[in-house]
């Protein structure tokens, strides 16, 4: 820190000092701001408040860049495992060869869910939203493993991880088979992460599963592309619940159900929605390409665009070939992902499109990827936060080590003032 900004108000003139991150953004520290001034600062959703310093993930949205501890996301999709992402997303560095078979080893091992766990799920209606019934699972793993992570012992804190890496996606295969009304199934120790997920959600009991390398391929991709996005809504709920001491486990099942709302988690899902609701309509993509166009319209094309990245989105670049390669493996004869398909030539021809910088995003080709590979469109989001996963864990392992203060945002009161008590005989 050599700068400070100033603030002047009321003749006054307050002095905040300046900061510059690892890639030249700027930000000066208003936490004195209150104890200086009397004053709090005004943001609603926080869109331009720094919440705290993190070494994990850099963003930037004008440019279209997204790196992981410094490593771009082309690089890391398209030469990296899952497990080796989430490796260095969680620890820091790339993990040497020792340290990735231990890792995989040790979530192996962790993988088993406790049978009672069984009695939880069988509560729910079949109709329950897989959703809802991962963040209650993932929850309910509290009391299976009660104490406390001790953030201070690397030892904790490498199990606890291993723990819910394991286990979290056989709650979420266990929500797919509740809504299916298929067997609970479990992990296959011969098989990867990636693989092993596959398998716990498309196995035939009475059948071998063998697991397609182009499906594999497409899967790994995007749960890579998914693992971390900065200081997104689920992810600030994660730190936000973590920074209460909360465990782990009950930090994950937060974050979970802020990924729920449609908003955040659901987009791919909406994207799917609308090439639905096109189909109903008659197919006619023209028809609604210009509805998209009229401002006096509310139609909007869902998967276009993105409020974060204002030129392109790096993860739909990387993830289009996959979905391509999934299309034409797969000889999906499918009047919706032929109107997806129509869709995305149009979109990237058109000049509208083009001057206002409206490209398909992950969204829209992950929501082709899940509907050609047959996932119902209530596991989307359930897939997003598998893929999230390692993301939180990093989050939520900075914000202990680093010792960061509970969370606790202010709030500038509108409602009345003070006033006197009226006796019921009065009002």
């Amino acid at each position: 820190m050599s700068k400070v900004a100033t603030l002047e108000f009321e003749g006054k003139k307050y002095d905040f000092p300046v900061y510059i991150g690892a890639e030249d953004e700027i930000a000066f520290d208003i936490s004195k701001l209150r104890d200086m001034t009397g004053m709090i600062t005004l943001d609603f959703g926080y869109k331009n408040t720094g919440a705290t310093k993190s070494a994990i993930t850099f963003l930037d949205g004008e440019e279209g860049i997204l790196r992981h501890r410094g490593y771009a996301i082309e690089d890391l999709a398209k030469k990296a495992s899952y497990l080796e992402v989430a490796y260095l997303i969680i620890f820091g560095e790339l993990p040497t060869k020792e340290q990735i078979e231990k890792f995989d080893s040790d979530i192996k091992k962790n993988s088993l869910v406790d049978e009672e766990m069984k009695n939880i799920i069988n509560g729910f209606p079949r109709s329950a939203h897989p959703m809802g019934v991962l963040s209650a699972l993932t929850a309910a793993l509290t009391a299976f493993h009660p104490n406390l992570t001790d953030v201070h012992s690397e030892e904790e804190m490498y199990n606890a991880i291993c723990k819910i890496m394991g286990k979290f996606p056989v709650l979420a295969a266990w929500a797919h088979n509740k809504n299916e009304g298929t067997p609970r199934t479990y992990a296959d120790n011969t098989l990867d992460y990636v693989e092993n997920l596959l398998m716990m959600m498309y196995k035939v009991p009475t059948q071998k599963y063998i697991p397609n390398p182009t499906v594999k391929k497409a899967m790994e991709e995007l749960l890579i592309l998914h693992q971390d996005h900065e200081q997104n809504c689920s992810t600030s709920t994660v730190r936000l619940v973590g920074s209460s001491h909360a465990s782990l486990f009950a930090s994950v099942s937060a974050g979970v159900s802020a990924l729920w709302g449609p908003l955040h988690g659901g987009a791919n899902q909406e994207v799917i929605e609308m090439l639905e609701a096109i189909k109903a309509d008659g197919g006619d993509v023209e028809k609604f390409i210009l509805k998209a166009k009229d401002k006096n319209d509310p139609f909007r094309l869902m998967g276009f665009g993105h409020r974060v990245y204002k030129n392109f989105d790096p993860r739909a670049l990387i993830i289009k070939s996959s979905a391509d390669a999934v299309l034409k493996q797969l000889g999906k004869d499918d009047p919706t992902l032929d109107i997806a398909r129509h869709l995305e030539e149009t979109a990237l021809k058109d000049p509208y499109f083009i001057e206002r910088k409206l490209f398909p995003n992950v969204d829209f080709y992950s929501g082709i990827i899940y509907r050609a590979l047959g996932i119902p469109v209530e596991m989307f989001t359930v897939m997003f936060a598998i893929g999230r996963l390692p993301g939180w864990i990093a989050q939520w392992r900075e914000m202990r080590m680093n010792n960061e203060p509970i969370g606790r945002p202010r709030q500038l009161y509108i409602g009345q003032p003070s006033r006197s008590f009226v006796d019921m005989d009065k009002r």
